[in-house]
């Protein structure tokens, strides 16, 4: 693999310039080709990038012996003598995917081809916002990446999601994990060894589902990520928003009610104060409290013990209790929903994160008031589907920035 990580050099390599630099930019442009469109020959490359045909060649070589890419051999053509097909190695470098859950983690490892070969899911971890909770992340990762053994010398870059304001282009977060003036991304380099992006969790999904999920030809689409908190991901003619700085989604903090509840923004009336899986967990034990029943006190004595993953198990166990709670939550979401539908008339509206995986017991209640609240002319022409990557997209998305970033693909 040495010729591999030289190329890998190259990449982090800030200094690199002139005829370096132009050659790894033209390396990085073949890349993308071969990851956006797949095989094709010396020719076809040399007539979309405008680069001759022999220095094409000498590129394609160079690829090659960093074991990138891979000659296919004779194209099946009977026409005249057969050119070589070229396309990517899909096991020669692999990106790192890391979804940040507040008790848990999610890594997945991505290869160029966007095929996912490991994930490992529910990784024991409590998120806090200290300097030993930053510093167990990163023991976690490393400790994934040792396990991969030989393929840990073939990750080229580490996308790591975190709830709450992140700009990705300066790689600062602003929620989690702001103690240097030194940015995120280069304390998670300076502990991994990789190089290293952030990104807003939501907006990672979103991404999934764009690249790799349910998102067919459509170009503007809204992902909404209904999980411990609300936010979303956008997609405008193909191309992921993020805002003036990287903070564009906040939905979930959108001033939507009259009541007294703090937000943990610090602010009141927060949509997420309603219907959140925060907000579910807070009512669920209030109702039990007040003597409401539920499978869920049966097998936790203790109401302080119950989480949102046993609710979410209950209502899809037929809870009565669980299933009215979420029934209410997808119809105050339906609401704030709709406002997006009449702002944004978008082509398709995902529905994703943990409380999506009750199906129709959120996702009947809030069309329903979707319909109700939204003009008619605007959502006839929105489609709504519920997640297909599930509790993958965080890392699908993730792995997938980190590969398009570091490739500008």
């Amino acid at each position: 693999m040495a010729r591999s990580n030289s190329f890998l050099s190259e990449l982090s390599n800030e200094e690199i310039s002139g005829v370096a630099y132009k050659n790894l930019q033209l390396k990085k442009g073949i890349l993308s080709y071969f990851a956006n469109q797949g095989s094709t020959t010396i020719a076809d490359l040399s007539k979309t990038l405008n680069i001759s045909s022999p220095k094409i060649a000498e590129l394609i070589n160079e690829l090659i012996e960093a074991e990138l890419v891979k000659d296919h051999g004779k194209t099946e053509s009977a026409i005249g003598r057969r050119p070589n097909l070229y396309g990517l190695e899909s096991d020669s470098l692999f990106f790192l995917g890391v979804e940040v859950k507040n008790n848990h983690i999610n890594i997945g490892l991505l290869n160029f081809q966007k095929d996912l070969v490991r994930f490992q899911e529910k990784i024991p971890y409590e998120l806090n916002n200290t300097a030993a909770s930053l510093d167990q992340l990163c023991h976690l990762i490393n400790k994934f990446i040792k396990e991969l053994k030989g393929s840990s010398k073939k990750i080229f870059g580490i996308c790591i999601n975190l709830s709450g304001r992140i700009n990705y282009k300066t790689g600062y977060s602003y929620s989690y994990f702001y103690f240097n003036e030194e940015p995120l991304t280069k304390i998670f380099e300076g502990k991994l060894g990789i190089k290293t992006y952030i990104e807003n969790d939501s907006r990672a999904m979103a991404y999934g589902e764009f690249c790799s999920g349910v998102v067919k030809d459509e170009k503007d689409v809204i992902f909404i990520n209904v999980d411990y908190g609300i936010a979303l991901g956008v997609m405008i003619n193909g191309e992921l928003y993020y805002g003036k700085s990287g903070f564009a989604g906040e939905f979930g903090h959108i001033p939507f009610f009259n009541n007294e509840i703090i937000c943990h923004c610090g602010k009141k009336g927060c949509l997420e104060t309603e219907t959140s899986g925060k907000a579910l967990v807070k009512e669920f034990k209030r109702r039990l409290s007040h003597g409401a029943t539920s499978i869920v006190s049966k097998n936790i004595p203790d109401i302080n013990d119950v989480t949102m993953e046993d609710i979410l198990e209950a209502a899809n166990n037929d809870d009565t209790l669980a299933i009215e709670l979420i029934a209410e939550i997808g119809e105050k979401l339906g609401k704030g929903i709709a406002i997006l539908i009449n702002l944004y008339n978008p082509e398709l509206i995902i529905l994703g994160g943990a409380l999506s995986s009750t199906g129709e017991c959120i996702f009947l209640p809030l069309r329903s008031a979707i319909n109700k609240y939204s003009l008619s002319l605007v959502n006839n022409d929105t489609l709504y589907k519920l997640s297909k990557l599930g509790n993958k997209a965080g890392v699908i998305g993730a792995s997938m920035l980190a590969r398009n970033k570091l490739f500008n693909i």
